[in-house]
């Protein structure tokens, strides 16, 4: 069974037949039914709703989404063994809209002889808005059952327009099961591993089954290159470590990079501090740049923690200093200190949320002008001749403070900054009540 296949998989040429053995292992073990095809039961599994239209030979357009290695290629191109329609294929890397316009005069035809044209365009994505525009005439009236598949979010990448003419099938990550089910497979088929007779030892193939979280293409290739290290016919977890290395259960440039930060700040959000180590050192051990964190941690001291403890924010920026200068692996030991300090510490999103009022109502009030006593006076003679500065109380004359206005004339005064009853937020509150009085109606108690 294999989910995948590449341009090192094209038809051979006349000339030279191709020598199955020289193929990667993925190629080798390619599905040649559907019965082989490994995961996504929900998609092609008895009864299931793509499986019915592929053996009615009815599939519509469709778009084929989800993770890399988890099929969509491999079952589109499964799809031109299945169908009786004419099949063309080709890459949206490559490929143009004129290579579109071509492939549609000859489905016009023959659409005319009564035979249907199913075009699989892999990476539709990488096509832009305008050029996705080119198919949308063909598959409105038939010429032409498109499929495309994308390891993005159709909905964020792909028109509007052409989305309502296509089916969506999502692809999920395989299973650790259907993982475990491939490599044994390709360890006991001929078209595999099988003539290695190789024995796994106990744990090997979990450890790649975990590791390729639920990608076909990396899992049969991890196999591969540990069997290349296998002596005495024994695949051994050692081979299986050294091929896949430390970083084997993160992808730092893929889903894993978001979602672990995401899990990490909000793991210091919720204050479970040990959470948050988890995925910190998580992100270390896999490659992750320590600055990327470092960086993390300073905007969390200010967005969670804010002035509940004023001493998050200048400790999240020590780290960030103390990474640029110390470097791995040391550096997430001040990571480590700077984390369980923000994710202890009392929380308060108060000015974060006083900053984006404020910039709302900046917006809303973008043609006022500064009042003429705000205004300054650093330039000769603009006080006299201009007034600025005039009427303003310098608070330090007045015992550290004294009402006046600082907001332009006019404004409707609604509290940006509500500080919160938690840390050291309840004195900011009584310190403002007392300078404001009855102006100061943010501080509640309730919150």
């Amino acid at each position: 069974m294999n989910l995948f296949a590449d341009e090192d998989f094209a038809p051979p040429s006349r000339s030279a037949p191709r020598d199955e053995t020289l193929l990667p292992l993925a190629a080798r073990m390619r599905p040649r039914n559907l019965n082989e095809f490994a995961g996504q039961s929900h998609l092609v599994g008895p009864s299931a709703p793509l499986r019915r239209a592929l053996e009615r030979d009815r599939l519509p357009s469709s778009i084929f989404f989800g993770p890399a290695g988890t099929g969509k290629t491999t079952l589109a191109r499964l799809l031109a063994t299945l169908s009786k329609s004419h099949f063309e294929e080709f890459s949206a890397i490559g490929g143009s809209v004129a290579d579109v316009r071509k492939i549609a005069e000859g489905a016009k035809i023959r659409h005319r002889n009564g035979k249907r044209t199913l075009l699989f365009v892999d990476e539709i994505h990488r096509f832009n808005r305008a050029q996705q525009d080119a198919f949308l005439p063909h598959v409105e009236d038939g010429t032409l059952v498109l499929i495309g598949a994308t390891t993005e979010n159709p909905l964020a990448s792909l028109n509007g327009p052409l989305l309502s003419r296509c089916r969506m099938w999502k692809f999920e990550p395989l299973s650790e099961a259907d993982v475990m089910a491939l490599l044994n497979s390709a360890l006991s088929d001929e078209r595999g591993l099988g003539n290695l007779r190789l024995k796994p030892e106990a744990g090997a193939l979990e450890w790649i089954a975990r590791a390729s979280r639920g990608d076909a293409r990396l899992s049969l290739g991890a196999l591969e290159m540990s069997a290349d290290l296998a002596q005495n016919g024994v695949l051994t977890l050692a081979d299986v470590k050294r091929t896949l290395g430390a970083d084997a259960f993160y992808d730092k440039s893929g889903d894993d990079h978001y979602d672990t930060i995401s899990a990490f700040i909000k793991s210091i959000r919720g204050s479970d501090p040990d959470a948050a180590l988890f995925w910190m050192m998580r992100m270390l051990d896999g490659g992750e740049d320590p600055m990327f964190v470092a960086r993390r941690l300073v905007i969390a001291a200010s967005e969670d923690i804010g002035n509940a403890e004023p001493r998050a924010l200048p400790l999240a920026v020590a780290a960030l200093g103390a990474v640029e200068k110390v470097g791995m692996p040391e550096c997430a030991i001040p990571l480590a200190q700077a984390t369980t300090f923000l994710a202890s510490a009392p929380k308060s999103n108060a000015s974060y949320q006083a900053m984006k009022r404020a910039r709302s109502a900046a917006q809303e009030g973008q043609s006022v002008r500064v009042p003429p006593h705000l205004r300054s006076t650093a330039l000769g003679g603009s006080k006299e001749k201009m007034g600025n500065g005039e009427g303003y109380l310098n608070p330090h004359e007045f015992g550290g403070f004294v009402p006046q206005d600082y907001l332009p004339p006019g404004f409707k005064r609604s509290p940006f900054y509500e500080p919160t009853n938690r840390g050291e937020e309840p004195k900011i509150a009584r310190r403002l009540e007392e300078w404001w009085g009855d102006d100061f109606t943010s501080f509640k108690g309730e919150n």
